[in-house]
């Protein structure tokens, strides 16, 4: 997971203070950040004029030490400062104390003209709305069309949550540095950041890993070492026999959209489990996946004495109340691996706790998949749960509940296990939103974990794996679609770990 980790604004704040006291400057640290400005506003602002906004905190002195290489590089570069200039203090000031050129007032700063804008005026760690004069001079560099370039973030965006109370910046590029944050892949902060360039300015990879980082952008760094890998005497008994719940005649669409993508993700064996009246449809578009009765929470419970079925996905289509709330009783108990999707959550509208009882129960590896409503209707009353606010934070808090790992999904979906751990997924895609989408991510995911794979690594994988799929479709996405991308998307992600 090294190299994944991203990094809260206090996490960043306590990697700086233990550079600083193993003997490196802040001064250097900012010199060195401001540099990284610099090289990539060259890039971007061609041959044109550069107005640097600054503020008078440290980022105030990243936007200082970027205008002084530019000004030595010998690009027209203006500096306005939102403050007086006798207000700097620390390294900010002594970065600005090397700044020879005239400094304008920013609060009357007028960004149309310029080639680019460097947003330097406010740091990842503000959690109050902009007002006055800097909320006005951030609406004027909205409507200036000009490019921007955020230091760190972008100024009104919250680092840890990538909420803006008021006005923010829209930037162009963003660069930060050593890791990204939260808030970056966070909406609406992944919008307003635009692409994220991270920029190493001599923090030790020891000092990021002693930091202890929870949060992780997911992506195959973060998991592939865990996807599993075939041998030469693998067979379809090894890996795994997933078993997906069908909802009643006429409402079979979604188990078998869930079994396809379990079985093409790699489970060795997959099994529709059907009400007897929903057989004939099932049977008529069903080949290499299986199918038997199930009719009830009896059934299901004599069917799971045969152990090989160790994995079981209820949810999609499966229909509400008490009988979905029995099903989903018996699968826990019986202490299977357990994706839990639409319908099998709505039954527990309010009863979040009666649901964190029966995986406890089973001691089942359970996985959960509510989109904002399921997750609002799921945990409704829960104190510990907060209805708003950080999307990270609740993922983590009802995932602590529940005694599960957590998808809650959305363009920015993030998965977060009990213990704290969680990664955010940075590839999601508007060709996602259709019928059907997350039927299939429930089978990603109960395919991984059919072989084994642990519950929070085969969630995120999956995440992540279902918007690359979607990615390499593209236009006129239907669900159907998502497993037949899944060969060429897994070939490309194992050829990158190794091969099989």
């Amino acid at each position: 997971m090294a190299g994944t980790e991203l990094l809260t604004t206090d996490e960043m704040r306590r990697a700086d203070a233990a550079v600083m006291a193993a003997g490196t400057p802040g001064l250097e640290l900012m010199r060195r950040a401001g540099t990284a400005v610099a090289e990539r506003a060259r890039a971007l602002a061609g041959d044109g004029r550069i107005l640097v906004l600054c503020g008078l905190g440290n980022n105030g002195g990243d936007g200082f030490v970027a205008a002084t290489h530019l000004a030595e590089a010998g690009r027209a570069v203006e500096v306005a400062l939102l403050g007086p200039r006798d207000a700097l203090t620390g390294d900010a000031a002594a970065a600005a104390s090397a700044w020879t050129g005239p400094v304008a007032d920013a609060a009357g700063a007028e960004p149309a003209g310029f080639a680019l804008v460097i947003d330097a005026l406010f740091g990842a760690g503000l959690s109050r709305p902009l007002e006055g004069a800097a909320a006005s001079l951030v609406a004027r560099v909205n409507a200036a069309g000009v490019p921007v370039l955020a230091v760190d973030v972008p100024s009104g965006l919250d680092g840890d949550t990538g909420a803006a109370a008021g006005a923010v910046v829209a930037a162009t590029e963003t660069v930060t540095f050593v890791r990204p944050k939260p808030g970056h892949l966070l909406l609406p902060g992944r919008r307003l950041c635009g692409p994220v360039a991270v920029a190493g300015i001599g923090i030790p990879e020891a000092i990021v890993a002693g930091i202890g980082a929870q949060a992780h952008v997911n992506g195959p760094d973060l998991w592939g070492t865990a996807f599993p890998r075939l041998a030469e005497e693998s067979h379809k008994y090894t890996r795994g026999h997933a078993v997906v719940l069908s909802g009643p005649a006429h409402r079979t669409g979604a188990a078998r959209l869930a079994a396809r993508g379990a079985l093409r993700i790699g489970a060795g064996l997959v099994t529709v489990l059907s009400p007897m009246p929903a057989l004939p449809e099932n049977a008529a578009q069903l080949t290499a996946i299986m199918l038997r009765p199930c009719d009830g929470a009896d059934d299901l419970d004599d069917i799971l004495t045969d152990e090989r079925l160790n994995t079981i996905v209820a949810g999609p289509g499966l229909g509400t109340g008490a009988p979905t709330r029995d099903l989903v009783r018996v699968a826990a108990e019986a202490g299977r691996r357990l994706v839990l999707d639409a319908d099998a959550l709505t039954s527990f509208t309010g009863k979040a706790d009666e649901l964190a009882g029966m995986i406890a129960a089973g001691e089942a590896h359970a996985v959960a998949t509510p989109h904002e409503g399921e997750f609002a209707r799921l945990f409704r009353g829960v104190a510990a749960v907060p209805a708003e606010g950080s999307k990270l934070v609740r993922a983590r808090a009802a995932a602590s509940v529940l005694g599960a790992v957590v998808v809650l999904k959305g363009p920015d979906t993030v998965i977060a296990a009990p213990d704290g751990l969680a990664a955010i997924n940075p590839n999601g895609t508007p060709w996602l939103g259709t019928a059907g989408s997350g039927d299939v991510l429930c089978g990603f995911i109960g395919g991984l974990l059919a072989q084994g794979v642990a519950p929070f690594e085969a969630a995120a994988a999956a995440v992540w794996l279902h918007a690359a799929a979607a990615r390499r479709h593209g236009p006129g996405l239907i669900a159907e679609d998502l497993p037949e991308m899944m060969p060429g998307v897994l070939a490309e992600v194992l050829d990158g770990f190794g091969g099989m």
